[in-house]
């Protein structure tokens, strides 16, 4: 028997960020995997005019559950949804909940977090580092307390080239940072931001490694560990390979390819790209509950949860697979497409880049006039260019993590729990994870038929012969200015059709020679 999954019965577990797409996948698995636990608490504030019972009933009701209430048919009374708002003190959670909550949890999976890349300094410090310490000092007032699990980002210090499994430093300290941001007003805030981050790309990666600090200074009483995933994406294996729920990350960018939205990237197409699936994150974190709460290391460890150093996959050979797994073709054809490259480097300019974008989608959404339809492509692409200059940092880099930890864990299980909670991304095979990604895309969130693949084939042929129209177009424009304005473009432009001319005319002499 899995000694993990016996290790979770009876257990009272609190889960914060439960109703995102790691704590969905994470609760589905508790509950398959051990139906016998006590209960499962999870923060929740009204969202959309729907009641906390309302939201649990819809997380139950997905297609991720099913198998769930085949092992576990009262799954609904062991999810105790409480009221919080982790940007107000104390989680605005009532004194009665409180007490239940300090009383009974056993387990506390940290999993919630802003992961907006443009978000304010303000709101990402409230919830990434505010929150996490409001979180830790609960924890040191709970008796039966085991272990506390942080979800942090591989990304976390991706300000270094190698990065290990211990808690890096940062210029500034969190508690001075927190207590700026009590009294400075939001235009002040705004202008130091840059400063204060340096060289981390964006707000949410800063946050995220002043949250790990926040961990390491307030955990002197507690069993902590942290977890760093690198880029979360659907689901590997279970419950089913391909589930995914929402469109952050590459999954807008899969959409936005194979919708034929999305023809050029501006990455290194040689860049590895550290997807790991989001099944694999779960049981590295179910698996690191149980270590640190039975061994009791006497130091925070920490866990990558990274897909690079194993097994590396580009992002050359993840876009192709996209792009043939929506097509449709052999994965040799889509190789010698001529838009194999689209993650290419080479791409004149980002203006370029944009322009020819940005054009086709005008031009689609004058036809969508035309035809009585709303016009929504400018829009969209608008949308897909802001996401993709977001992700620009991280399209054209590698890193290097080790894991150790991650390892010698692996080292520690038995062969049933290496089984049951798997995590050892050796075993991936990325053409086949990434064409299950790509029809999970289609079928999960999208909610498409397979059926309409011929229609959606179509689809995107005619806007890619739109996308090649205005190319032409916008070349022979360019070009008719270039021979209005200089003489050696003018002399250029003679010499290829004279000696177009002359190719013809030997060509037919020779055709008539034959015959």
């Amino acid at each position: 028997m899995s000694m993990i999954a016996a290790f979770y019965g009876g257990k009272s577990i609190l889960i914060t960020g439960a109703t995102g797409f790691l704590g969905k996948v994470l609760m589905e698995k508790l509950f398959r995997t051990s139906p016998d636990l006590k209960v499962i608490y999870i923060l929740v504030r009204p969202k959309a005019g729907q009641t906390l019972q309302q939201r649990v009933f819809q997380i139950l009701n997905s297609k991720l559950f099913e198998k769930v209430k085949e092992v576990c048919p009262n799954v609904h009374e062991k999810i105790r949804a409480i009221y919080a708002d982790l940007s107000q003190n104390d989680f605005a959670i009532s004194k009665e909940d409180m007490q239940e909550l300090l009383s009974c949890t056993n387990i506390i999976f940290h999993c919630a977090a802003t992961v907006r890349f443009d978000d304010t300094l303000r709101h990402a410090v409230q919830l990434n580092v505010t929150a996490t310490r409001q979180l830790l000092l609960m924890a040191s007032q709970m008796p039966k307390l085991e272990a506390v699990i942080h979800i942090s980002t591989a990304y976390s210090n991706c300000n270094l080239k190698h990065i290990d499994e211990v808690i890096y430093p940062c210029p500034v300290e969190p508690k001075k940072i927190i207590d700026s941001l009590e009294w400075l007003d939001d235009a002040i805030i705004e202008e130091i931001a840059p400063k204060l981050i340096r060289d981390w790309p964006n707000i949410y990666t800063y946050t995220k490694a002043l949250g790990e600090m926040v961990v390491q200074q307030e955990s002197r009483s507690l069993t902590i560990a942290i977890i760093r995933p690198s880029i979360v994406g659907a689901t590997w294996q279970e419950p089913f390979p391909g589930w995914v729920d929402n469109i952050n990350g590459p999954n807008g960018l899969i959409i936005a390819a194979g919708k034929g939205f999305l023809r050029a990237l501006k990455a290194a197409p040689k860049a590895v790209a550290d997807l790991i699936p989001v099944d694999t994150v779960v049981n590295l974190m179910l698996a690191v509950g149980w270590y640190t709460a039975v061994h009791r290391p006497k130091s925070t460890l920490v866990y990558h949860s990274t897909s690079g150093n194993l097994n590396p996959c580009n992002w050359h050979k993840m876009g192709v697979q996209v792009l043939a797994t929506f097509e449709k073709i052999p994965l040799e054809r889509a190789f010698r497409r001529p838009y194999a490259n689209f993650t290419s480097n080479n791409f004149t300019s980002q203006y370029w880049n944009a322009v020819s974008h940005q054009a086709p989608a005008i031009i689609y959404d004058c036809y969508l006039r035309l035809t009585g339809r709303k016009p929504r492509m400018t829009k969209v692409m608008n949308q897909i260019l802001r996401t993709a200059s977001m992700l620009e940092y991280f399209l054209n880099r590698s890193w290097e993590w080790s894991t150790y930890n991650t390892e010698m864990l692996m080292s520690e299980l038995s062969p049933e729990d290496q089984r049951v909670f798997n995590f050892d991304v050796r075993q991936l095979n990325w053409l086949e994870y990434i064409e299950n990604y790509v029809l999970g895309v289609k079928k999960y969130l999208l909610k498409e038929d397979m059926a309409g693949i011929p229609e959606a084939k179509q689809h995107l042929k005619r806007l890619r012969n739109i996308h090649y129209l205005f190319n032409t177009a916008l070349f022979l424009i360019v070009w008719r200015l270039l021979i209005a304005r200089s003489q050696m473009a003018r002399n250029v432009w003679f010499f290829i059709v004279s000696f177009c001319y002359k190719f013809l005319s030997y060509f037919r002499a020779s055709s008539t020679l034959k015959v």
